[in-house]
């Protein structure tokens, strides 16, 4: 079948590069792409907002399935707009409806729902302008560190650790008052902090049956030891040591299953990835968000993990047969080494070129902010440019892999950080 990918970063190259193997797969095409998937699909100019668009293509290339890679589209409703048109009646695509895309789109709505659901999460409360004077009370009497988030999508910028309670009541008056991050920071979620190890584990549903992919790590402060900004992700690492057989089974009982349930108990026919993102404290799960699709780059180190045939995958969760689906799962670790723009996550200039690319061995490139310049030479065109992934039979050596690529890349103000791993190698030992 033809199949399209919307999303244009390394998680939808890591998609598109497992997709492509598949006998499955008679034509790959990608809405919009980037530099790194025009070798293995079809690149439209096609922004994944542009529902129109994007179904005048679907209609034009008779394309079957369709993946949606990143949040936003679904919570602006892509698969709403896609049931209520009778011509793309017979279209399958992978993500929630709008409905279920308030799992990320709202932390309100998700907040609410872990509660309702007896599912375990921080102890939290939330706010609106009308309720400022009530707010800062709360604030000013909240233990330390305070976190705050902002109710809708931020681009990964709603999320505030507060160490002092001024920091704390300057980030709340910014984001009711000042409208720091627009609608987004409508309603402010004021939430208890938890202390502990953080991983994701990622599920995937076919809208009644369930799998649980690779877990995975992240890196997301910009400095090594995790110092600085937070990005969008400068890294991560799969499997995680810190969470073995058994504490998965937790998360399965504790959190996946009622998840589901509460999913199906609202109406909901959740079909696509949950990421859950969680924290280990003292070997219980506590869930910290929930994303309505894979994590980037987390995705650049579960999908190499994936040894089943992934386009055969995505058609049996759009089909609801997931039960009968064999998920084969590698037993070896990987790696990713996000290269980044110089000045990321804050200001920084696109348009370098890329070179040493041909010449990384053993490592799969994931491009994420890359495009062609008038030359046709492959440019940055976004903070995170590439992920470099290592796969071995030893967390050191996925290491290994993935930072000397990291190193071979090269383009103006290239960045990386070399302690990807690091920390769960001495957790090992």
């Amino acid at each position: 079948m033809n199949i399209l990918i919307l999303g244009s970063g390394g998680r939808e190259h890591a998609f598109a590069w497992k997709i492509a193997q598949s006998p499955l797969c008679d034509t790959l095409f990608m809405a919009p792409g980037n530099a790194g998937t025009a070798s293995v699909a079809t690149n439209l100019s096609i922004s994944y907002n542009d529902f129109d668009s994007i179904a005048n293509a679907v209609i034009e290339n008779s394309i079957e399935l369709v993946i949606v890679g990143p949040e936003e589209p679904l919570v602006n409703g892509v698969v709403d707009y896609f049931g209520g048109r009778e011509d793309l009646a017979k279209v399958r695509i992978i993500g929630p409806d709008k409905a279920g895309a308030q799992l990320e789109g709202s932390k309100d709505f998700s907040k609410q729902f872990m509660q309702k659901y007896g599912i375990p999460t921080a102890a939290s409360r939330t706010f609106t302008a009308n309720e400022l004077a009530i707010g800062l009370e709360y604030l000013e009497n909240h233990s330390l560190p305070i976190v705050l988030k902002a109710d809708g999508l931020a681009a990964g910028k709603g999320v505030i650790i507060a160490e002092k309670h001024s920091e704390a009541i300057q980030a709340f008056k910014e984001m009711l008052v000042d409208g720091k991050f627009g609608k987004a920071g409508n309603k402010v979620v004021v939430e208890q902090f938890l202390k502990g190890i953080e991983l994701s584990v990622f599920v995937l549903s076919d809208g009644e049956h369930y799998k649980i992919l690779p877990e995975a790590k992240d890196y997301k402060r910009i400095g090594e030891s995790d110092t600085g900004l937070n990005t969008g992700g400068m890294g991560a690492v799969s499997p995680v040591t810190f969470a073995d057989a058994n504490f998965i089974r937790k998360v399965e009982e504790k959190v996946v299953k009622p998840t589901l349930h509460g999913l199906q108990s609202e109406g909901i026919k959740y079909v696509g990835f949950i990421f859950i993102g969680l924290m280990n404290i003292k070997g219980e799960p506590y869930v910290i968000e929930y994303n309505v699709r894979m994590g980037d780059p987390e995705t650049e180190v579960v999908i190499p993990r994936i040894q089943s045939d992934f386009a055969m995958l995505m058609a049996s969760t759009a089909k609801g047969t997931l039960h009968d689906f064999e998920l084969q799962i590698s037993p070896q670790v990987a790696v990713t080494t996000v290269v980044v723009s110089g000045g990321y996550p804050e200001d920084y200039e696109k348009g370098k070129v890329i070179s040493g690319t041909d010449k990384v061995e053993d490592v799969h490139v994931f491009h994420a902010g890359t495009t062609f310049n008038g030359n046709a030479e492959v440019v940055t065109n976004g903070g995170r440019v590439m992920a470099l992934t290592g796969l071995a039979n030893s967390l050191e050596n996925a290491v290994h892999k993935s930072q000397r690529a990291a190193q071979v890349v090269q383009y103006e103000g290239k960045y990386f950080r070399h302690d990807i791993g690091v920390d769960l190698i001495r957790y090992n030992d």
